[in-house]
């Protein structure tokens, strides 16, 4: 079973609970995965992102979403950060709805919790391969 705990800190919308529950939830099922898991996802502005990339990352700049693993002593796999301000940028930019957008950053935080990587092109390969696959399991699509 997977838990999604969802922390809206960016605005008083609640409809982004319906794209990440769809899309994680399909890809705790895709991945096959038996063990009881909480994932957290925190819905921010820029320049939250931004303030946590240049904490943890030392990159100061904005950024569409960062994840935190946990250490594996808990159910608890992680953090995911998704700057909404990012995500509906970027979704007139590669021209899909928003929905598709922040289902795909929250399929990919939810990815890098798993232990998933991009940092050389094999494993890039493997996580975009899985991120396409649950995107269109769970009819995310680019339109």
């Amino acid at each position: 079973m997977l838990k999604i705990n969802l922390f809206n800190q960016y605005d008083e919308n609640n409809e982004y609970h319906k794209t990440i529950q769809k899309s994680l939830k399909t890809a705790y099922k895709f991945l096959k995965i038996k063990e009881k898991m909480i994932i957290n996802v925190v819905l921010v502005t820029d320049q939250e992102i931004k303030d946590m990339n240049k904490t943890y990352r030392n990159i100061d700049k904005t950024t569409d979403v960062l994840s935190f693993e946990n250490d594996g002593y808990t159910d608890e796999i992680g953090d995911i950060f998704i700057s909404i301000d990012k995500c509906k940028e970027q979704a007139i930019a590669y021209e899909h709805s928003f929905e598709r957008e922040l289902a795909f950053l929250s399929v990919h935080g939810f990815l890098h919790c798993l232990g998933y990587d991009h940092l050389n092109k094999e494993d890039e390969l493997e996580m975009f391969s899985l991120q396409d696959e649950i995107l269109e399991i769970s009819q995310f699509r680019r339109t």
